[in-house]
């Protein structure tokens, strides 16, 4: 039996490596968001532990049902302020190193659900 994986039209990461996000052709070494229909390149925070409410809002405005927060080689938190003000908006937040997230994301994307990746590639 052959099985051949349904094509899902949208953004699909297709690497993380060396300190770059690939999605599609393109390249992005500086943080990002990303959904299925949407890249916001040049995302304004320079690292997660500096994230502010209002560095999210860009992300808030796209709709997702959750943000995944990818934070580089290793799992680095925000301030609890700034998570706790995005879930009082009824949007979850998992934060998880950005290759997890990267994979987590084309997982949910193929689900038909409504993710935003916020990535930090280094």
């Amino acid at each position: 039996m052959k099985l051949d994986r349904e094509q899902v039209p949208g953004n699909f990461i297709r690497a993380f490596a060396g300190g770059q996000v690939c999605i599609g052709e393109h390249r992005f070494a500086s943080p990002l968001i990303v959904t299925a229909e949407a890249i916001i390149a040049d995302w304004r925070p320079a690292d997660p532990e500096s994230l502010q409410c209002e560095d999210l809002q860009p992300v808030l405005a796209l709709q997702p049902e959750v943000i995944l927060l990818g934070t580089g080689l290793r799992q680095r938190f925000p301030q609890a302020a700034t998570l706790a003000a995005v879930l009082r908006q009824g949007v979850g937040v998992e934060v998880m190193t950005t290759a997890a997230a990267c994979r987590t994301f084309n997982v949910l994307v193929s689900e038909y659900r409504r993710v935003a990746a916020a990535l930090f590639p280094t």
